[in-house]
C-alpha cells in the first residue's frame, strides 16, 4: 500500500481505518509540541489519548498517555534448534509446566520471589521511591506475564524450526508509574492554562522536574519490562528443553512497542513515542505477532525515513473487547483454535482475543511492505494466554 498523507501532519499506512481512529489521530497532529507528521502504521486503531499504532515525534516535550499504562510492552522471540518432529505429540503436559512456572493474570505474580528479581532491583533504582507494596509488586511480578493480550507461545516456522516467542511488559508497577504521571501531565498543562483538544494528551515539557522525574522512570519501567521478558524466555526455553530433553537458543530479539527513545530524525534530534509500534531501522529485527489461531512474523526493518524507522506491533484490534464477548462465543474461538494447545476451559474468558476481532494480519504485512522484510513466517501449535 505505502503511506498515505491524511494532512500535513499526518500519515498513514493503515487501509483498514475507521473514522473514530482518524479523528483521534487528527487531534494528536495538532499538538504545538510536534517535530514533524505523526506516522500511523498499518495496525492502528482507537486507544487511550493518542491512537495505538502511532509513532509520535517530539522535540522538548514528553506525553505520558502516548507512551500507555504498560510501558515498555513489547515482544521477544528465541528460535531454537529444535525441530517440529523433536516435539511429543501431547503438549499439555508443556503447557501445564508453563502455568506454573510463569504466571499469568490480572495482579498475579510469584509466590516465591525470583532471585534475579531481586538482583535486577538492587541494580536498577526507579526516579521515585517505592512503597514497600510497590517493591512487592516489582519483585513478585518479575517474570510474570500478566492478562488481556499478553500470551506465550510455541510456534514453527515455514522449515519446521520451533520458536518461543512472548507477549509482555512492564506488568502492574509500569502501570502504577503511568497512571500518576498522566495524572502529572494533566496537572501541568492546567496549572500553564494550556487548551487541549483531549485532556489525555497533555505533556510535559524538558527543563521542568516534572519531566526529569518521567524520564526517569519511564527508562526505568522500560528496563524492567526488557528483563521481565528475559526472565519468561530462560523459564520457558528451560521448560521446552526439559521436555525434549535436549536443546539451545539460536537467537533472541527482545523489541519494545509501548516506549520513548531519543533519536535522529530528518537530520534533528527528537524524542520518537511508538505506542503500538517497534523501530524498524535498517539493522533492526522485530516481532510482530498476529492474533490466537493466526500467523506471527520476524522481519526486519528497512529503515522507511518517513514512519521514523517504525512499523506495527501486531494486527490490531477491529473491534473492542466488549463488542468481541458480545458478537462470539467460547464455542467461535474453540473453532479457530482447532488442532493448537491451549487453554481450552478459559474459551469464555479468553473469547476477546479471538482472531475475528483483530485486523487481518495478513493485510497489515502488505500495507507495511516498504517498512519490514519477512525472515520468518510463524505458526503457532501452543499458546498460553493471560486469562482476565
Amino acid at each position: 500500500m505505502g503511506a498515505e498523507r491524511i494532512s500535513d501532519k499526518l500519515v498513514s499506512w493503515a487501509s483498514q481505518l475507521d473514522d473514530v481512529t482518524v479523528a483521534q489521530a487528527l487531534r494528536s497532529s495538532r499538538l504545538p509540541i510536534l517535530a514533524g507528521h505523526i506516522a500511523l502504521m498499518a495496525d492502528a486503531h482507537y486507544g487511550l489519548g493518542a491512537t495505538v499504532g502511532s509513532v509520535i515525534p517530539t522535540e522538548t516535550a514528553l506525553i505520558p498517555s502516548a507512551v500507555g499504562v504498560d510501558i515498555g510492552c513489547g515482544m521477544i522471540a528465541a528460535e531454537t534448534d529444535l525441530k517440529a518432529g523433536h516435539l511429543p505429540d501431547d503438549l499439555q503436559p508443556l503447557l501445564k509446566t508453563l502455568e506454573h512456572k510463569i504466571p499469568s493474570g490480572v495482579g498475579q505474580g510469584h509466590k516465591q520471589v525470583l532471585p534475579q528479581a531481586e538482583r535486577w532491583l538492587d541494580s536498577h533504582r526507579p526516579h521515585s521511591k517505592l512503597t514497600d507494596q510497590q517493591v512487592q509488586k516489582t519483585l513478585s511480578q518479575f517474570g510474570t506475564l500478566g492478562s488481556g493480550n499478553h500470551f506465550f507461545e510455541i510456534c514453527l516456522d515455514e522449515s519446521d524450526a520451533v520458536w518461543v516467542v512472548l507477549h509482555s511488559g512492564s506488568r502492574g508497577i509500569g502501570n502504577q508509574l503511568a497512571q500518576g504521571y498522566i495524572k502529572t501531565a494533566q496537572r501541568f498543562v492546567e496549572t500553564l492554562r494550556i487548551g487541549l483538544e483531549d485532556r489525555d494528551l497533555a505533556y510535559l515539557n524538558e527543563g521542568t522536574p516534572e519531566f526529569d522525574a518521567y524520564l526517569a522512570d519511564l527508562i526505568w519501567a522500560q528496563e524492567y519490562a526488557r528483563a521481565n521478558r528475559d526472565a519468561m524466555m530462560d523459564a520457558g526455553l528451560a521448560a521446552l528443553f526439559r521436555l525434549t530433553g535436549f536443546g539451545r537458543s539460536r537467537q533472541r530479539i527482545n523489541c519494545h512497542h509501548n516506549y520513548t527513545a531519543r533519536e535522529e530524525h530528518f537530520g534533528r534530534s527528537m524524542w520518537i513515542t511508538r505506542k503500538g509500534a517497534i523501530r524498524a531501522g535498517r539493522e533492526d529485527f522485530g516481532v510482530i505477532p498476529g492474533s490466537m489461531g493466526t500467523r506471527s512474523y520476524i522481519v526486519r526493518g528497512k529503515g522507511n525515513p518517513q514512519s521514523y524507522s517504525s512499523c506495527s506491533h501486531g494486527a490490531g484490534r477491529a473491534m473492542s473487547r466488549g463488542a468481541a464477548r458480545r458478537r462470539f462465543k467460547g464455542t467461535d474461538l474453540a473453532e479457530a483454535m482447532r488442532g493448537k494447545t491451549w487453554q481450552s476451559r478459559d474459551a469464555s474468558a479468553l473469547v476477546d482475543e479471538i482472531p475475528q476481532a483483530y485486523k487481518d494480519i495478513d493485510q497489515v504485512m502488505a500495507d507495511q511492505k516498504d517498512l519490514v522484510e519477512v525472515q520468518h513466517t510463524l505458526r503457532q501449535i501452543l499458546n498460553y494466554k493471560g486469562v482476565r
